[in-house]
């Protein structure tokens, strides 16, 4: 790829200094050339996921052909970008959710490039005003857990990764509690709040948060974890990213009643936690927004601010070994548009930086594929329901949408079963003195 051409006149309302990589199509070498051929690809790959791009009723419109110049310099970038640009477009949001799956199950993988960050409101910090438009509760962006889906409890024995395991005094494997949780039944917009709070209970639970329980949230996900835990009568400190957050924070905890006993600290969440002797630190979706690095970094901070025999219970989106290149590939758009950092691991590999970067041990995990379908959903139909809103309070046509791609991708790579939510519960190796 070489530098971006000029814009082109269904570009024109764009904002160019908001949306770089969206307002102009790339400036390519043998350009045309390129584009038929990232086209003719596209095509194939329709085909085989039996999607129609032609005739009286198809499955997506392309509108501009553009959006091919885009494919052949970004991949999956440039898809989105089309997508975005208003370039191609499905009959619905539900539409564009098995546009995504037939394309990646048909292992499309364009080569995507690493460009530059294209521009977007969010950055990795999800702005509350817009959470208010896809939640269910109004504050919380992470996933829920419904009533109606059946847990299975199963004790397994899985390898140890810390180092020098199997030698002396440190086991080569352990016992960790693992619960499968089944299907959810007959869900509406209506149980997408319960399903959020029964989350937050279930994360509470976990860290073992009640009275006289000293928990730290970090970050905070909206207020609703961090109200829960103050309503149990535990103290906590939480972590705000930013100004925004920070005050929709407090405001969610006047509402809630709880504001007298919660601290709010306003610092980037991969800093140090400012204190030690927690019993307790949680987190919600956070942990797979990190890149590798940062996300050993996050867990030895909850590790330092834990006292002995503390906890930390963290809810996280997680890959599954169906997890395909095209489906990796397809991802690289949220890491260009939402989550710089974007990092999807398995529950092996978040197990296996928990022992070789902490002192920490996992001694459960949940896994709820079903639930984090379904939840995706009923976020995209509410935001469906709320773009007029969203537009009143000043997200763009692009932004919007944009987070229309977002839920609709994960969704799709979720009901391809490539995506997971698992809750994990990891407690400290050592129960008296510290390392």
């Amino acid at each position: 790829m070489t530098s971006r051409g000029p814009s082109v006149e269904h570009l024109a309302a764009i904002d160019a200094r908001t949306w770089p990589g969206v307002a102009a199509v790339p400036a390519l070498t043998a350009g045309s050339a390129r584009a038929r051929v990232a086209e003719s690809r596209f095509a194939r790959a329709a085909a085989a996921g039996g999607l129609r791009i032609d005739g009286s009723d198809p499955d997506l419109v392309v509108d501009h052909a553009e959006v091919f110049t885009r494919v052949a310099a970004g991949g999956w970038i440039g898809l989105a970008e089309g997508y975005l640009a208003g370039e191609w477009r499905t009959e619905s949001s539900e539409s564009l959710v098995g546009v995504l799956q037939a394309l990646i199950g048909a292992k499309y993988a364009p080569r995507t490039t690493k460009l530059p960050p294209g521009g977007s409101g969010a950055r990795g910090e999800v702005p509350p005003a817009l959470v208010a438009h896809f939640s269910g509760d109004g504050v919380s962006a992470f996933q829920g857990h419904f009533a109606t889906g059946v847990p299975t409890k199963e004790r397994r024995m899985v390898k140890s990764f810390v180092p020098g395991a199997g030698k002396g005094n440190v086991p080569a494997r352990h016992y960790v509690d693992t619960t499968e949780y089944g299907a959810p039944l007959d869900t509406t917009r209506l149980d997408l709040a319960d399903a959020q709070a029964r989350s937050a209970d279930m994360l509470l639970d976990a860290a073992g948060v009640g009275a006289a329980t000293h928990v730290l949230v970090a970050p905070a996900a909206g207020g609703a974890i961090t109200a829960a835990a103050a309503q149990r009568g535990a103290t906590v400190d939480c972590v705000a990213a930013d100004a925004d957050a920070a005050r929709a924070l407090r405001e969610h905890l006047v509402f809630a009643g709880v504001h007298e006993h919660v601290r709010v600290d306003v610092r980037d969440p991969l800093a140090s936690a400012g204190g030690t002797g927690y019993h307790a630190a949680v987190c919600a979706e956070y942990f797979e927004t990190l890149a590798p690095r940062d996300q050993a970094a996050y867990l030895r901070s909850l590790d330092r601010a834990l006292a002995p025999g503390g906890r930390v219970a963290m809810q996280t989106v997680v890959a599954t070994g169906e997890m395909s290149g095209a489906g990796r590939a397809a991802l690289a758009s949220l890491r260009a548009y939402v989550w710089p950092g974007l990092s999807v691991t398995t529950l092996e590999g978040i197990a296996k930086l928990i022992d070789t970067h902490t002192g920490l041990r996992v001694v459960a995990h949940t896994s709820a594929p079903d639930h984090l379908a379904e939840s995706l959903k009923l976020q995209r139909v509410t935001f469906d329901a709320h773009l007029r809103d969203a537009a009143a309070d000043g997200f763009d046509p692009v932004f919007r949408r944009l987070w229309t791609w977002q839920l609709a991708l994960r969704e799709a790579l979720t009901r391809l079963g490539m995506l997971d939510l698992a809750q994990v519960e990891a407690t400290t190796r050592s129960r008296g003195g510290r390392r």
